[in-house]
């Protein structure tokens, strides 16, 4: 074998040992798991209770509304940390940067509040 392969060896094995470890992980459980479960394991469950509807009964947007802002500040925030570690190196013109970054997260909340997107009534 050339060098050039033997540099690719531990990648080789390591891709080996993911696709042994996958395939493994998938059959083990069709061999060793239960086949003959009772009517009560697959029921529907919410809660601790009987389900009180259809399962496929509509949601409210708002629901939906309020996840997809959450996402989007929660992501925003976290771009925050990198510039809160270097905010010794970045100096003023990066400090503007983000107080800019954070002026368009208040005025998006502010619009958002405003268009009723947080109201639950």
């Amino acid at each position: 074998m050339s060098s050039f392969l033997l540099d690719y060896l531990p990648m080789l094995i390591l891709f080996g040992l993911a696709l042994v470890l996958s395939l493994l992980f998938l059959l083990v459980p069709v061999l060793v798991a239960p086949k003959n479960a009772d009517s009560e394991k697959v029921s529907t469950y919410e809660c601790g209770f009987n389900a009180f509807d259809d399962s496929r009964m509509k949601f409210d947007v708002r629901f939906y509304l309020v996840a997809i802002l959450f996402i989007i500040f929660d992501i925003e925030v976290a771009f925050l940390f990198p510039y809160a570690v270097s905010l010794d190196q970045i100096g003023f013109w990066g400090w503007f940067v983000v107080m800019i970054f954070l002026a368009e997260l208040g005025f998006g909340l502010a619009y958002a509040w405003k268009m009723g997107a947080l109201d639950w009534e």
